[in-house]
């Protein structure tokens, strides 16, 4: 009988936790003109899985060399991981850099990959942020369905970006309207 608890108490626990990192959360999107953000970044060749290395790597540099701190990392992710072959998907990952920050823009040019994220029409959806963990379960969650929702709309399979922000506890997430 105690082996039924323990399982049964152990089934609450990760569905509590599930639930506890967005989980259980609606998933809802909407067509939003966004973007303008200054990117500071690192192009990636190969597994997704590398980008939060990359923006931690550049976060850090930002920080302890620079003495600019971010409160944004993302990720932009160009090739769906089901049509092309691991080492050869493409990302960019980074920090995005405050508004507070944008006079210093010249000194950093000169030693970061530095772009404007194109305003425009995506579609778009937020996703809670609580840690490693609510990325894990956005990535299952929210990419599928926004995937299916781009071409069930006739949106076409454009660039996903993901951004992490840290002092509003939530992961936005950006589809690219493409045009067929």
């Amino acid at each position: 009988m105690n082996i039924v608890f323990t399982i049964l108490g152990l089934i609450v626990a990760l569905v509590a936790v599930y639930a506890y990192y967005g989980g259980s959360k609606k998933i809802e999107f909407s067509i939003v003109e966004t973007g303008g953000e200054v990117l500071i970044y690192e192009e990636i060749q190969g597994d997704y899985r590398q980008s939060r290395e990359v923006g931690d790597k550049i976060y850090y540099s930002l920080l302890d060399e620079d003495k600019i701190e971010t409160f944004k990392g993302f990720g932009v992710y160009y090739d769906n991981p089901q049509k092309i072959e691991q080492s050869k998907l493409r990302s960019e990952a980074g920090c995005i850099l405050e508004e507070k920050d944008i006079d210093k823009l010249s000194y950093l040019e000169n030693k970061y990959t530095i772009r404007t994220f194109p305003r425009k029409e995506y579609i778009t959806t937020e996703f809670p942020y609580k840690g490693k963990m609510s990325v894990l379960i956005g990535v299952m969650r929210v990419i599928p369905t926004l995937t299916k929702y781009a071409t069930e709309n006739g949106y076409g399979d454009g660039a996903v970006m993901e951004i992490y922000d840290v002092p509003n506890h939530i992961i936005l997430y950006r589809k690219e309207i493409i045009s067929d």
